[in-house]
Formats: C-alpha cells, sequence, structure tokens
C-alpha cells in the first residue's frame, strides 16, 4: 500500500486506515494543488487551493438540503479515498481512464477489509472501523454516483479550478455519446427566477391575478417536468387521487399524453397540489378539479368562475402566449441579475433560458435525490411498459421520492 494519506490523529504509515472527509489529511503530493487536470487560466471563482478545499465549496451549495448534501459528501468522500489510495493521484490528476476503473471498483470495492463494513455493524464515522461502502453497488446505485462525480466535476471546470472533465467523455448507455447538457439554469440562476416571480407587483387585482399565474406556470414546469406542449395540451381533469398500495395513504397524480402521444403519470407532490388549490382558489373554482373537468391547466389573466358559469371553459393558451409569459419572467431575472451587480454573462444566460431549460433543471434536480428510474419516468424519457399501469408499489415508491426531494420552497 502506498503512503497516501493520514488521519487528522496520525502520521501517515504503510496502510492507512481510511477516515471520513472531514478527518483525512492528505499529504503534499495528494493534496492536489499541482493536479495535472489544475485550470491554469487565472480565472478561479473560488479560493480553493487543494481538492479538499474545492469540493467542500461544491458541498457548500447544498447546506440547505440535507438529504444532497449527504449523499454528494458521500460520493465525493469515496472519490477523494480512492483516487489517493488505489490510484496514488489527488482527484484533480484523474483521467478518463481512471474513472473507468472506479466504475469498476464500485460494483466490487476490493480489498474488502479496506474498503466495506464489517457485516451487521454500522460504526461511527470517526470509528476506526468505519468503511465507505455496505457492500458492492447494483447499476442504478453506481450510474447515480456517476452523475453526481460529473456534476462536481463540471462545477469545478465551471469555477475555473479543474481545465477539463474527465467524465464528459464517457459514452451514454445504449446511444451515441451526446454533448453535456448545458441548456439548464444552475442554483444561483434558479433562485433568481423564483425570487423575481415572488417580487411580482401584487397590489391590484390583476397583478394579483398575473403574479398568480406566473407562479402556477412555474410550479407546473418545475416540479412536474412538463413540456410546454404539455401544459397546452392537457387539462385540470387530468389530475386525479388514488391510495397507496401499502400504506393507504392518498397520493395525487397527473396523466399527461405527451410527445409522441404517450402517457405519462406524474407525481403531483404535496407542494405541487397547494399551488394547484391556490390558484383554482383565486380564479373562483372548487380546491380541487374533478375527474375529467374541461378545464385548461392555464388560463387567461382576466378568466374568473364568476363571470364565466359553468361548464363555460377558456380554450387553452396558446404555446406562443405561455412562451410569452416565461420569457417576461427570465427578462426580469436578468435585469435583476444586474441591477444586483452580478455578471452579465449569467444574465444572457437567464434572458435565454425557456420552457425546456426549466424541464433540464428540473431532471439535473431531481437526478440528485432521486433514483434515475424515477427521473426517467416522471420526464417522460422512456417508453412505459403497457404492464406499469398495474404495478401501483413501483408508481408509489416514485411518488414518495419525487416528493421528498424535488421542492421549490416557495
Amino acid at each position: 500500500m502506498r503512503e497516501t494519506l493520514q488521519t487528522a490523529e496520525t502520521e501517515p504509515v504503510g496502510a492507512p486506515a481510511l477516515a471520513s472527509l472531514g478527518d483525512v489529511v492528505m499529504i503534499d503530493t495528494l493534496t492536489g494543488k499541482t493536479g495535472t487536470n489544475r485550470s491554469h487560466s487565472g480565472r478561479s471563482q473560488i479560493s480553493a487551493d487543494t481538492d479538499q478545499a474545492a469540493v467542500l465549496a461544491w458541498l457548500a451549495r447544498y447546506a440547505d438540503s440535507p438529504n444532497t448534501l449527504a449523499n454528494c459528501r458521500r460520493e465525493a468522500e469515496r472519490i477523494l479515498l480512492w483516487a489517493a489510495t488505489e490510484r496514488g493521484k489527488p482527484l484533480s490528476s484523474l483521467t478518463h481512464e481512471d474513472f473507468l476503473f472506479y466504475r469498476r471498483f464500485l460494483a466490487n470495492p476490493q480489498p474488502a477489509e479496506r474498503w466495506v463494513m464489517a457485516p451487521g455493524r454500522k460504526a461511527a464515522r470517526r470509528d476506526q472501523r468505519w468503511r465507505p461502502f455496505a457492500g458492492p453497488l447494483s447499476e442504478t446505485s453506481i450510474r447515480q454516483s456517476m452523475t453526481v462525480l460529473n456534476s462536481l466535476l463540471s462545477w469545478l471546470v465551471e469555477a475555473g479550478y479543474l481545465a477539463g472533465n474527465p467524465l464528459a467523455l464517457s459514452k451514454r448507455r445504449g446511444m451515441a455519446p451526446k454533448p453535456r447538457v448545458s441548456r439548464f439554469l444552475e442554483t444561483d440562476l434558479w433562485e433568481a427566477v423564483r425570487g423575481t416571480i415572488l417580487a411580482m407587483p401584487q397590489d391590484t387585482p390583476r397583478q394579483l391575478a398575473t403574479y398568480g399565474r406566473a407562479r402556477w406556470l412555474f410550479s407546473l414546469l418545475f416540479l412536474g417536468g412538463l413540456r410546454i406542449s404539455e401544459v397546452v395540451g392537457n387539462g385540470m381533469g387530468d389530475f386525479f387521487m388514488r391510495s397507496d398500495a401499502k400504506s393507504g395513504e392518498p397520493r395525487w397524480w397527473l396523466q399527461v399524453l405527451g410527445k409522441g402521444g404517450k402517457q405519462r403519470l406524474v407525481p403531483a407532490t404535496t407542494e405541487l397540489m397547494v399551488e394547484l388549490m391556490a390558484y383554482r382558489r383565486a380564479l373562483g373554482l372548487p380546491d380541487l378539479p374533478q375527474a375529467g373537468e374541461p378545464s385548461p391547466l392555464l388560463l387567461p389573466v382576466a378568466w374568473r368562475r364568476a363571470s364565466h358559469p359553468a361548464p363555460d371553459w377558456p380554450a387553452a393558451m396558446t404555446r406562443s402566449a405561455i412562451h410569452g409569459i416565461l420569457k417576461g419572467v427570465f427578462s426580469a431575472a436578468a435585469e435583476r441579475w444586474l441591477k444586483e451587480g452580478r455578471g452579465p454573462e449569467q444574465a444572457e444566460k437567464l434572458r435565454a433560458a425557456s420552457a425546456h431549460w426549466l424541464r433540464h433543471t428540473a431532471g439535473s434536480s431531481l437526478a440528485n435525490d432521486v433514483d434515475l428510474r424515477h427521473v426517467r419516468d416522471t420526464l417522460g424519457h422512456a417508453n412505459l411498459a403497457t404492464t406499469s399501469i398495474y404495478v401501483h408499489g413501483e408508481d408509489d415508491a416514485r411518488h414518495a421520492a419525487v416528493s421528498g426531494a424535488h421542492r421549490i420552497g416557495w
């Protein structure tokens, strides 16, 4: 075993015990200060000078999301320790080939005595018996691990710490390589959009209605991951409730007829249902829609039930009208961004954003915390098997996962 790392309490030894991220102290050659993939552009946006400090700067973004923080910390900890102990390199020197080795390692962490916790034992992180793994990872868990690491490396490149992302070269399973998705809003830009909506004037009835509609539209697009065509083509009557197969707890869903005429079930999280009820209440409608109710998902800002007796419903808003609402919010967010003295490049990104950017933003947010199969099914990226309508247990697990992790926090 190489002399690779030490804990805060010990000197480097021939076969060091692994330590958790907060305790590990790399010897000089493994700190990353001279990593071969370090950027020398002179435009670093973080003050970190070591790989561990850079990783901690990345983790700090998730301080308000305990689950995300725990998941990201675990993956970062594992790759830092593996790089040092198994490859004798800092994170900032890992190559594309190294990550191929790491992917195989996750399926069978060896030597087990160094990497895997003893069966039936759960040692505290500062206990010398602590290990990073409980056992080999499943293929799904491996994909999630690599997704988190790709996010970490991409962020470090964007921050000017790394020169490139070795994982950007990875072949996507079952398809030709695609360029990394760039049309999404990072956390700070998404927060700027959310803050812009919350700051919309609400002094007159029309202003209040405009605010309510914008908030509902962005909730649909982010929490539901809907396409703009799906907002136009589906209605409030497509919401329905059924009981959890195990607990009996009521769960709401939105049945969406989407791209290519394919249907999918989108978990209507508690937050999304609260927004739906608030929007309907402002329109003079009952809190919850009736099954098959022909009302569109988005209504003209001046429409109220009081002035349009049932069963009179307006036509669905056009794609161009909805696009105009979105561009108005994104443009206002860009102006706020500049007035706060922040970078013009990010402001241009806000101006360029669209409904599809929100869909990518939703997918990126979900992928941080939710099993990728659930993300696939929620966004409708793959065909749903005909029998999936009967497998309510799997649907309920997806509902619980999405509801617990994917929020706006109005």
